[in-house]
C-alpha cells in the first residue's frame, strides 16, 4: 500500500489510540506520532460486580447460566466509537486528506460503524492487525507490504 506524504495513519485497539502523519514521501516514509491515547481497561472478571445468574427449568431438573455484560468488552467498543469521533472531528476540519487505519479485526469492525461519511471518502485502506505497541519505522514497513 502507498504511504503518500502527509497521510495520517490511525493504529487503535481496545485500550491504545496512535495517529500518525507521515512526514516523509512514499519510498521513504517518516512517521511522526501526533497523538496518542490510553484507556485504562481491567478484566471482565475485575469489572463485574458478581457471578452470572443461573435460571431453573420449570419442567426438569436442568438450569441454565445467563450470559452476563462483558464489561471489557463493552469499554473496548467505546474506546473504538470514540476513536471514530477523533477521526470525524479531524476530517471535517481538513487535518488530513488521506488515511489508513490499522486495528485488530474486532476493533475494526467497531470502527466501521461509527465511521462517518467524511471519514470513508478520505479511507486509502484499513489493514487488520495489531500493531499499537509496534514502533513507527515497523509500522510504515507493515503499510507498505499491504
Amino acid at each position: 500500500m502507498d504511504l503518500p506524504n502527509k497521510c495520517e495513519i490511525c493504529v487503535v485497539d481496545g485500550e491504545k489510540l496512535l495517529l500518525l502523519v507521515n512526514q516523509g514521501d512514499s519510498d521513504y516514509p517518516n512517521l511522526e506520532v501526533i497523538r496518542k491515547d490510553t484507556q485504562d481497561n481491567p478484566s471482565d472478571g475485575e469489572q463485574s460486580a458478581n457471578r452470572p445468574g443461573r435460571q431453573s427449568e420449570s419442567t426438569g431438573p436442568r438450569s441454565y447460566a445467563y450470559s452476563d455484560t462483558d464489561f471489557h468488552q463493552l469499554a473496548e467498543d467505546r474506546f473504538a466509537a470514540d476513536a471514530a469521533d477523533i477521526l470525524y472531528k479531524r476530517a471535517h476540519s481538513g487535518k488530513f486528506d488521506q488515511l489508513i487505519v490499522i486495528a485488530p479485526p474486532n476493533t475494526l469492525g467497531e470502527l466501521r460503524k461509527h465511521y462517518h461519511v467524511s471519514v470513508k471518502n478520505k479511507l486509502l485502506g484499513e489493514i487488520d492487525k495489531e500493531a499499537t505497541n509496534l514502533p513507527p519505522d515497523d509500522i510504515s514497513k507493515m503499510v507498505k507490504a499491504a
